[in-house]
């Protein structure tokens, strides 16, 4: 039972205490891998422009390994390593990319096909990558200082770190601290993208926005809800067409009834009796 009805006698007032379950998803796959390639526009459900990542996600690959773990294998190499005969004697060839996901679905076996086809319009997924590597780059550029004063003498202290710690206590350098050093190439998830269309024949999934990492890198797509969806009003009934129109007739009939009766009751002209007698 979804839930009990308690019902309260003396005020009469009925109210219904429902236990919340979570959602049935689908049994099948909700993550695929695919490759970053360039950013064009789509309209989306409510007909705007929007700004759209295209992710090409060719048909994955399962294996299950010793430890019954799923993983998801994208691509083909053309060199094969020794160390990879396990995926060559039972896929047929030595995958190029290789993830290990959470097992969503309990009748995934190897050699099983996930495609963009497990994926609809207004889907909602995080997108996990790898950041483009920005080199060598100081604190302004990688954390956002502000820099020195640029008057009062300081000449070369426009971008400088500034102090880095205390003084003999603690006397030494705390972990964590924002200084110069290597930007990107980190791992990041953007959550809560929304699939705006999907091309079966190319591979293509078309995702709202940017997504990270460089052209040509790897992604992990893997769907989390689905966003509010846009109902656009209803057109006319035909019932109230049909009720529009009698009205107007039923206008129509009125002004030419009182347009008869005021013919009726406007005088007659002299000038016209003797027209008539005048002819006869």
């Amino acid at each position: 039972m979804l839930g009990q009805i308690f019902q309260l006698k003396g005020k009469g007032i009925l109210r219904e205490n429902r236990m919340r379950f979570p959602l049935k998803v689908k049994n099948m796959l909700q993550t695929i891998i695919g490759i970053k390639k360039d950013m064009t526009m789509r309209e989306d459900s409510r007909g705007h422009r929007t700004a759209v990542t295209a992710v090409e996600a060719s048909p994955n690959t399962i294996f299950l390994n010793k430890e019954n773990k799923l993983q998801l294998t994208f691509g083909q190499k053309k060199k094969v390593k020794k160390t990879e005969n396990a995926y060559t004697s039972t896929l047929g060839f030595s995958p190029r990319f290789i993830r290990l996901v959470r097992n969503q679905d309990q009748n995934a076996k190897t050699g099983d096909k996930v495609t963009v086809a497990n994926f609809e319009p207004q889907d909602l997924v995080k997108v996990t990558g790898t950041t483009r590597g920005r080199g060598f780059a100081g604190g302004v550029k990688r954390w956002g200082f502000h820099g020195g004063p640029k008057t009062h003498g300081q000449s070369d202290r426009h971008r400088a770190p500034g102090s880095i710690g205390q003084g003999t206590t603690p006397g030494r350098v705390l972990k964590g601290k924002h200084m110069a050093g290597h930007m990107g190439t980190n791992k990041l998830t953007i959550t809560n993208l929304e699939v705006i269309e999907i091309d079966t024949e190319k591979n293509l999934l078309f995702i709202k926005g940017a997504v990270p990492g460089a052209k040509n890198g790897l992604l992990i797509v893997e769907k989390t809800g689905k966003a509010k969806g846009y109902t656009p009003p209803p057109p006319p009934s035909e019932e109230k067409a049909e009720e529009k129109a009698e009205e107007k007739q039923e206008e129509q009939k009125a002004e030419t009834q009182e347009e008869k009766k005021e013919e009726k009751n406007q005088p007659e002209n002299p000038n016209n009796k003797e027209e008539q007698n005048n002819a006869n």
